[in-house]
């Protein structure tokens, strides 16, 4: 995943900019960078890291502008190097255009090819700079309509944020497979991810940006310009599992909400005798308040979390995850010894997060370990911004649930139903994108 954000304001807004970075952090942990425009040029900074080691007093003052864009990143097309960091930088006849991006594309290494083959040379290796070079070549002016012919060329899953001198443009695909978000702090008009940078600013949020929808923010206001033909919604689900933080609210659904009523159905499908009721910090502490408020069994903080350590699913490699899973959490012996517990989390994906904290909690006197997941088994990769490239790294699909419980070492391991799910979103699961749970890809991935 990834994080973008604007906002187009008569003051400075790199300030505001890094604040808001720092409440989407947990996006993405690999770089950040900020884009500013002051009316007549752009400037800009970016590197890898995290956003607070990445800005410095001097660089927050270097960025003078009243509209800017920023964006914090993990990688999925291209890799983790500096040359991949964002806001991406480019000329559309001699004007400078610089963009984040939050998704995947999945026609974008043919896209590259034929640019290539035309003599483009590309100065990253990431899908985000086909997207701005597109936009770049058919811009004659009127940026709305070089957007709209780039999205008829481009694939897959994307939310924009796009600065000119002199103006604010966010856009995202027509399925809205990646949320995007329009709030306003009096005259300032804010785009983000989630609603958390648009609170914390003091503003509120206006609407969720729709599929297929471009906003155009300039002196005279935000204008809103559709596509002839939409599609039907197919908003991300791993959103409301995981990747969201609890306090966002995207396209009608609170994620926190979501999470606790998966634990209540989770429940009711899966009931477990145990002692108590534990979660995997912080995604799953949702979803165990309501396993355990359904059920009557004690709630209980069985393991605690180093917060100076970022998302394990999201590090570059296995041997980080499974060193940050261990700096990550601890187990809290006086809380799980001589207990049979269960254990709430979001998602299974590679299992090898799951393996170890079983063992760890077993390690500290738990007599029992029972793992109940608030998703269902993650089954197919996904093309459209998660780090799941091949099934081969899967664990649901190459073994059985049985198979699985046995691997992890859980005692019993149920998931929720994909009717739970879309029970939990109160929305018809074919709202939502579930490829990842089922194969059902709104894009085609093999479109070529």
């Amino acid at each position: 995943m990834c994080g973008v954000l604007g906002i187009y304001s008569k003051e400075d807004v790199s300030r505001k900019l890094f604040y808001g970075l720092n409440s989407l952090q947990h996006r993405g942990q690999e770089s950040a960078g900020i884009a500013t425009s002051n009316g007549e040029e752009l400037k800009r900074h970016r590197t890898m890291g995290l956003v607070q080691d990445v800005f410095k007093e001097s660089d927050i003052n270097m960025l003078e502008g009243s509209i800017g864009i920023g964006h914090v990143r993990y990688s999925t097309a291209g890799g983790a190097h500096e040359f991949n960091t964002q806001p991406l930088m480019g000329f559309a006849r001699g004007e400078m255009v610089a963009l984040g991006h939050n998704g995947n594309l999945i026609n974008y290494q043919i896209l590259r090819t034929r640019l290539e083959e035309d003599g483009m040379m590309f100065q990253s290796t990431n899908d985000s700079e086909v997207i701005l070079y597109l936009i770049t070549r058919y811009y004659n002016g009127d940026i709305v309509e070089a957007i709209r012919t780039t999205m008829k060329l481009i694939e897959g899953a994307y939310s924009i944020t796009l600065l000119l001198k002199d103006k604010l443009v966010a856009f995202r695909d027509p399925y809205g497979i990646r949320p995007l978000v329009l709030g306003r702090e009096g005259d300032d008009y804010i785009v983000s991810s989630e609603n958390a940078p648009i609170e914390i600013m003091g503003g509120e949020v206006i609407r969720d940006v729709e599929p297929g929808e471009i906003v155009v923010i300039d002196d005279t206001g935000a204008h809103s310009y559709k596509l002839d033909e939409g599609e039907t919604p197919r908003n991300c689900v791993f959103e409301y599992v995981y990747f969201a933080r609890n306090d966002a609210t995207l396209d009608g659904i609170n994620a926190y909400t979501f999470r606790r009523r998966c634990g209540e159905i989770l429940w009711e499908e899966s009931p477990c005798d145990v002692d108590l009721v534990i979660p995997v910090p912080d995604s799953g502490i949702p979803s165990a308040i309501g396993y355990s408020q359904a059920s009557g069994i004690p709630f209980g903080e069985g393991l605690v979390k180093n917060r100076y350590m970022g998302r394990t699913f999201i590090k570059p490699t296995q041997q980080e995850r499974e060193i940050a899973v261990k700096l990550k959490l601890n187990p809290l012996i006086d809380v799980v010894k001589d207990k049979r517990i269960v254990l709430l989390d979001d998602s299974i994906v590679r299992g090898t997060t799951s393996r170890k904290l079983i063992d760890r909690l077993r390690d500290a006197g738990a007599k029992e370990v029972h793992m109940r997941i608030t998703s269902p088994p993650v089954c197919h990769p996904c093309y459209y911004g998660i780090d799941t490239p091949s099934r081969k790294n899967l664990i649901a699909a190459n073994q059985s649930v049985e198979e699985m419980r046995e691997n992890i070492g859980a005692d019993s391991l149920s998931f929720i139903s994909m009717d739970g799910l879309a029970e939990a979103g109160k929305k018809d699961i074919d709202h939502f994108c579930t490829a990842c749970f089922d194969g059902n890809y709104p894009v085609d991935p093999i479109i070529i």
